[in-house]
């Protein structure tokens, strides 16, 4: 089936095209965990090539999380930076040396992020119309 005309593909992408800048940032946050909730279980079954696509999925997101990630505009943006860069070496390494236990330092250090983006979401979703997490990633 088409991608266009199936309604759950329609509905995903509605969602994201019209979703607030503070939750697209809540769903790749929610994404990132899922792969990386996956990729642990793939690796604990030894299918490495399941966890080595999730964990390239992950990869991916937290690169678009460094390149939307505007440090200067806000004082936490530089440690968040930070946060970044060092779990996606770890992604990599997690995947290359098949390491569930590296899977498990990036979920223990993004879930916590997750959390909190969530949390700020709703604040923001509550607080003026025009509030936005544009700034940070």
């Amino acid at each position: 089936m088409s991608a266009v005309l199936d309604p759950r593909s329609a509905y995903r992408r509605d969602s994201v095209m019209t979703a607030t800048p503070a939750a697209l940032l809540t769903m790749l946050y929610d994404r990132l965990l899922l792969d990386l909730q996956w990729a642990e279980s793939a690796q604990q079954e030894s299918d490495w090539a399941v966890a080595g696509t999730r964990l390239l999925h992950a990869q991916d997101i937290v690169t678009e999380l460094i390149g939307s990630l505007k440090p200067e505009l806000w004082t936490g943006g530089p440690a968040l930076l930070a946060v970044y860069v060092y779990v996606l070496p770890l992604l990599r390494a997690a995947n290359v040396e098949r390491s569930v236990d590296k899977t498990r330092e990036a979920i223990q250090l993004l879930d916590p992020l997750r959390q909190a983006w969530r949390e700020a979401a709703e604040t923001a979703s509550t607080a003026a119309p025009t509030a936005t997490l544009s700034a940070v990633g």
